[in-house]
């Protein structure tokens, strides 16, 4: 009884993915071109790991029998050739650009996904340092302007925050402050 539920599928099922794969417990590959070209990259790596197998395989079979297996080894690459010539052939559809550090990354067996973690916890990093250095700056201003208000109490209105406008601020401070300057150079 479960042997005929088992023969007869409702509808064709996607190959299943190799038992080390990601796949498994995501979502599907994404639909178009992509998505295919996942699909032939997850051939290609099974093709591969299939080579794998075979040669080692054969090669265990070479020390019993000194005489049989290369055809099945011959397959494997031509499997593996096809894979290869599938996806030169699919890569002129596509114009997405990988960054070199990417490709250098997996060529030195680091997962890509812990250089964009490197450089996310260096972002965060660097906009903490540079929050502080806002607060800082805002702080020092803040006693900056108590201590003008203090030895200064006619600039009070210009250095309170409750100006209207920024912009204007400053035009106002230059002119009224190019007076007094004057007449403290000719105090002192």
């Amino acid at each position: 009884m479960a042997r005929s539920f088992m023969s007869t599928p409702p509808a064709p099922a996607p190959p299943p993915p190799a038992p080390d794969s990601p796949r498994e417990s995501e979502s599907p590959p994404p639909p178009g071109v992509q998505g295919d070209l996942e699909m032939e990259l997850m051939g290609l790596a099974n093709a591969l790991y299939n080579l794998g197998t075979t040669v080692v395989g054969d090669l265990t079979k070479e020390k019993d029998k000194p005489g049989g297996g290369g055809k099945q080894v011959g397959a494997r690459v031509n499997d593996v050739i096809n894979h290869l010539a599938t996806l030169d052939d699919m890569s002129q559809a596509i114009d997405t650009m990988i960054p070199m550090q990417v490709l250098m990354d997996i060529d030195n067996s680091r997962n890509p996904m812990l250089l964009t973690k490197e450089r996310l916890e260096r972002a965060a990093t660097e906009n903490q340092f540079m929050n502080g250095k806002i607060h800082a700056i805002d702080s020092y201003k803040k006693y900056l302007d108590e201590a003008l208000i203090q030895n200064f109490p006619e600039l009070r209105e210009y250095l309170t925050e409750d100006s209207a406008s920024d912009v204007a601020q400053p035009i106002k401070v230059e002119e009224d402050a190019a007076v007094p300057s004057t007449s403290i150079a000719n105090g002192a």
